[in-house]
């Protein structure tokens, strides 16, 4: 049973054949899909894909830090109302990047905190996305830090120190198809990262694994990146995957 703990389903790149998408993920073994949110202009269409798709996929709620603009009070109103009223699996995903623009630092910095704490205070994990910003991000969780904050480190690309540190906040390291490209650099660290911290992701339609690097990513293509940790690990294929989907039990709590 593959988990692909981070797979955007619901893009508008997979408009044209997300069922057929869906079929071939699930083919090649993947059988739960955790959807990370973006911005309010998302929800209908998760919610859409939970209602096709109910045995499979998994929600979560947030505002993506490179949604945090103006009205960004606005978005964590529209956030923190949905968590109110329905069940999500996590809240994400959220975080700081500031890869793309540096002018909302404080608002980034200011609804990270709100959510974490908002997650706090439901028991539910968080799915951190970070661009440039790993200071900022391990500043805001040694503040936040304790046994009831847990999740993932999404899309992990930070050195071996970065990891360890973001472990020690609880946190698993989420890891797809950066990891099978020839500059990627944690392939060269990752054997030495326990496998009991690591869970699997594609962040499709992003970030496809090679050979498919450059291309649209899909769910079906995260077995790419089980071959590289089987290289890496110097395990059995059905290792990565057992202990991968344990761990994400371990996280999401289903």
């Amino acid at each position: 049973m593959i988990t692909d703990t981070h797979t955007h389903l619901y893009s508008s790149q997979f408009k044209e054949d997300q069922s057929a998408m869906i079929q071939r993920a699930k083919d090649a073994g993947v059988s739960r899909f955790f959807i990370p949110a973006i911005d309010s202009s998302y929800t209908e269409s998760m919610m859409k894909l939970e209602k096709n798709f109910p045995k499979d996929v998994f929600l979560m709620m947030g505002l993506h830090p490179t949604s945090v603009k103006e009205n960004y009070l606005e978005e964590l109103a529209h956030v923190k109302e949905w968590i109110d009223k329905k069940k999500f699996f996590a809240i994400g995903e959220i975080g700081i990047d500031l890869y793309w623009d540096s002018s909302f630092l404080i608002q980034q910095q200011e609804a990270f905190r709100t959510q974490i704490k908002w997650a706090k205070e439901k028991k539910l994990p968080i799915v951190i996305h970070c661009r440039d910003a790993f200071d900022e991000i391990f500043e805001i969780l040694e503040q936040e830090k304790g046994d009831s904050l847990r999740g993932i480190f999404h899309c992990f690309t930070g050195t071996k120190e970065q990891a360890e540190k973001a472990i020690n906040y609880n946190m698993k390291l989420g890891i797809g198809g950066v990891a099978t490209f020839k500059n990627g650099k944690i392939d060269k660290f990752l054997n030495e990262i326990n496998l009991k911290h690591i869970v699997l992701e594609t962040d499709a339609p992003y970030l496809a694994p090679t050979p498919f690097r450059g291309k649209r990513n899909e769910s079906a293509y995260i077995t790419n990146i089980i071959d590289k940790l089987v290289e890496i690990y110097k395990v059995p294929f059905e290792e990565i995957v057992a202990t991968t989907t344990q761990n994400s039990k371990a996280v999401f709590g289903i």
